[in-house]
């Protein structure tokens, strides 16, 4: 099995940045992608951003050009850099992984709020 811990999150006015960041214990050998995701109050959990143990890439539309995703896979860290914010992005922000055989994991989730 796979821990995920995240930390990073905060306040934050309009036009800023954060960097979010998750650390996997356990089983790590076993992770394929890693993921970012969110949740904003009566929304559904999205997808943010995700990387695979190869650095492929891809973004949420609403995202893309503003946020970057990056892995270390030696630490089983990933991060996200997410510049510009939007009052928007407000969100509690949830790290993900998956693993070869398909089992995925949650981290706890980090607040992110954006101020205008």
């Amino acid at each position: 099995q796979v821990q995920l811990v995240e930390s990073g999150g905060g306040l934050v006015q309009a036009g800023g940045s954060l960097r979010l960041s998750c650390a996997a214990s356990g089983i790590i050998s076993s992770i394929n992608a890693m993921a970012w995701y969110r949740q904003a109050p009566g929304k559904q959990r999205e997808l943010v951003a995700i990387i695979t143990t190869s650095a492929i890439t891809n973004y949420a539309d609403s995202v893309k050009g503003r946020f970057t995703i990056s892995r270390d896979n030696a630490k089983a860290t990933v991060d996200l850099q997410m510049n510009s914010l939007k009052p928007n992005d407000t969100a509690v922000y949830y790290c993900h992984s998956r693993s070869r055989s398909g089992s995925e994991s949650w981290g706890q989730g980090t607040q992110v709020t954006v101020s205008s």
